[in-house]
């Protein structure tokens, strides 16, 4: 039996040849999967326990937390992955714990370009993929699809709605466009332009310096997540350009004859964190999600 220490340094070993890192990388899995299970379980005891006493409340507690350092200590280890890009970011379950958090920040921006592929069945609405709050605006870049509400982009709290569907548990290339001048936006599904207009948050600069999450939306910065606006299912290179994109650019990143990373926010394995127990995992590859569209 492996301890989790060896594992993880035997993980993140170079030289091993790739089909015992894929047993590792395997059994780092299974033990995940067995930490969320009782983690899950610690949960339901947890909201049982309402009336008990307090001793056995904080027994249950301490408990549950220790678990959700160890899953957490388990995803730091989990770094064997081909190439820094090739992981996506799985979040299972509607918590207001599991997320994932962008280790930079942004620039003030007077555009840009946001893209990613995302896999969801959830609903009723697949929740929050990405949201960018900074002190004062909560919702400065939020994309959300919540309850019965079609997907919406909001910057500086300014909402419109997008012609995007990608609630039906296969892999799809999202991108969102923006221009201070005007407020002009764009949305891309699987690389195809299905809407635009303007007057979206009209010369209103990004603020720098906020914090980008993954799966959850921010009511303060960095935190105040609500489990019913929570994404479900899986995401993979979030790339984030202080540009337009042209619509042939966006294409061809879709239909994989380019990998272009982002010029402000690139996916790479090290830029990204995950919490509560959410998990990296080695991602299909770009052919591979295209092929379930």
């Amino acid at each position: 039996m492996y301890s989790s220490h060896q594992l993880r340094g035997n993980v993140s070993n170079a030289v091993l040849p790739s089909d015992f890192r894929e047993v590792l990388q395997r059994r780092l899995g299974e033990l995940e999967r067995q930490l969320l299970s009782k983690v899950a379980e610690l949960q339901d005891e947890k909201s049982l326990l309402h009336n008990e006493t307090s001793a056995h409340r904080l027994k249950t507690e301490s408990a549950l937390n220790a678990l959700l350092q160890r899953v957490t200590e388990l995803e730091r280890g989990n770094s064997a992955f081909k190439s820094p890009d090739a992981f996506k970011v799985s979040l299972p379950l509607r918590t207001n714990y599991l997320y994932g958090k962008i280790k930079k920040t942004l620039p003030e921006l007077y555009a840009f370009t946001i893209c990613l592929w995302l896999r969801s069945s959830a609903s009723p609405g697949i929740g929050t993929p990405f949201s960018y709050a900074v002190p004062g605006q909560a919702n400065e870049i939020v994309l959300i699809e919540w309850g019965n509400n079609p997907i919406e982009l909001l910057i500086n709290d300014k909402v419109i709605q997008l012609p995007l569907f990608v609630s039906d548990g296969k892999w799809h290339h999202i991108c969102v466009t923006w221009t201070t001048r005007d407020g002009l936006w764009e949305a891309f599904q699987d690389g195809e332009k299905l809407g635009t207009g303007e007057n979206l948050a009209p010369w209103h600069p990004i603020k720098p310096g906020g914090v980008l999450i993954l799966g959850q939306e921010q009511d303060t910065v960095g935190g105040r997540f609500d489990a019913t606006q929570a994404f479900v299912g899986e995401l993979s290179q979030f790339n984030i350009w202080d540009r337009v994109l042209r619509a042939q650019e966006i294409a061809h990143i879709a239909n994989c004859s380019s990998n272009m990373p982002g010029n402000i926010i690139p996916w790479v394995d090290n830029n990204v964190e995950v919490y509560g127990g959410a998990s990296k995992w080695p991602s299909e590859s770009c052919e591979e999600r295209l092929l379930d569209l």
